[in-house]
């Protein structure tokens, strides 16, 4: 039987109603969850890593450095097939696409979560997990970097993104739609990903900042961001990637001191380009140096400035980093 790898963090998976609280808190462990359905222990030889009961809000980009380094490791042995990563939803396809930007194995690596706790009728924790695990030892798998894998969908991690605050079918990819499912028979890919970006870094840069527009917004929150340190920014621009004209003068300040600045959008579908020629459009921005972020959300785009700006500040550098693959 096939080895795999459970590694633990946290999140709602493991979580279950205090009354005392009056309300959900982290206190399941990983063999908690795996006695929840002995079911699991059919699939797979399981061995669990535990991190962490760490909340969906508490990851931060050290602990998900901590935990690619840790995947890193054990995945290099030769007894373990495929691993699987358990996290709290909210920041879920942040952890899921580092940890996809530094996966250089063959071995799959599926990250998955729940939406209900132990406590709710219907929770999503055994089937997720058990779906997870089923889409690692799919031969099918190998090769493909990282999956989002909740609500027997499979999704890419530089694709998944959370769409509803409570209902079992958040996570979609918006622009390319889902890799595959798990049915009750196999696991059915119905198409993979034609590139995969790698960033091999040394370390992540943690001190990236976004800033998101809206109505009259204006330029303080990137110049307080400039002036605070810093080393990198990612604003969330309105429709094609595009930015109020109070902002210009902070975002051109921020890239005149060497600062990096990606605009992504608030879109949750759809490219950033620079098809509009007007003050604190794309066209404007990429004239002063902004860097695009493709189809990537604004949340995703911070994590691979920041994995970038860990291996370089070669401007040119950083820029092919960034926009590899997208223009």
């Amino acid at each position: 039987m096939a080895r795999v790898l459970v590694l633990f963090t946290g999140g709602t998976i493991g979580m279950r109603y205090d009354p005392a609280v009056g309300a959900a808190v982290p206190a399941l462990g990983a063999r908690e969850l795996l006695e929840h359905d002995p079911a699991l222990q059919s699939l797979a030889e399981l061995e669990v890593f535990e991190y962490g009961q760490y909340p969906g809000p508490h990851m931060t980009l050290e602990r998900m450095w901590e935990v690619s380094e840790i995947l890193r490791r054990e995945l290099a042995r030769p007894d373990i097939a495929g691993a699987v990563v358990t996290h709290g939803t909210d920041t879920l396809e942040e952890t899921a696409y580092l940890l996809d930007l530094r996966h250089t194995s063959p071995k799959p690596v599926a990250v998955a979560g729940a939406m209900r706790t132990v406590s709710e009728p219907g929770f999503d924790g055994p089937a997720n997990l058990s779906a997870a695990i089923r889409t690692v030892l799919s031969p099918q798998a190998c090769g493909q970097g990282v999956f989002v894998v909740l609500n027997q969908m499979i999704h890419a991690a530089s694709e998944a993104t959370k769409t509803d605050t409570q209902q079992l079918e958040t996570f979609q990819s918006p622009v390319f739609g889902p890799l595959g499912l798990v049915d009750v028979d196999r696991v059915i890919f119905g198409r993979s990903l034609i590139d995969r970006i790698v960033i091999e870094a040394p370390r992540i840069e943690t001190r990236v900042d976004l800033v998101t527009m809206c109505a009259g917004a204006d330029g303080r929150f990137i110049d307080f961001a400039r002036e605070s340190g810093a080393r990198g920014i990612v604003v969330e621009g309105t429709g094609r990637g595009n930015v109020t004209p109070q902002a210009v003068p902070a975002i051109q300040r921020a890239i005149d001191a060497g600062i990096p600045v990606v605009i992504a959008t608030r879109c949750a579908h759809g490219r950033v380009l620079d098809i509009y020629g007007y003050e604190g459009s794309g066209h404007d921005l990429r004239q002063r140096g902004v860097l695009f972020a493709g189809t990537l959300n604004a949340a995703k785009a911070r994590i691979r400035l920041a994995l970038i700006l860990g291996r370089t500040s070669d401007p040119a550098e950083v820029r092919a980093l960034m926009e590899c693959g997208a223009y």
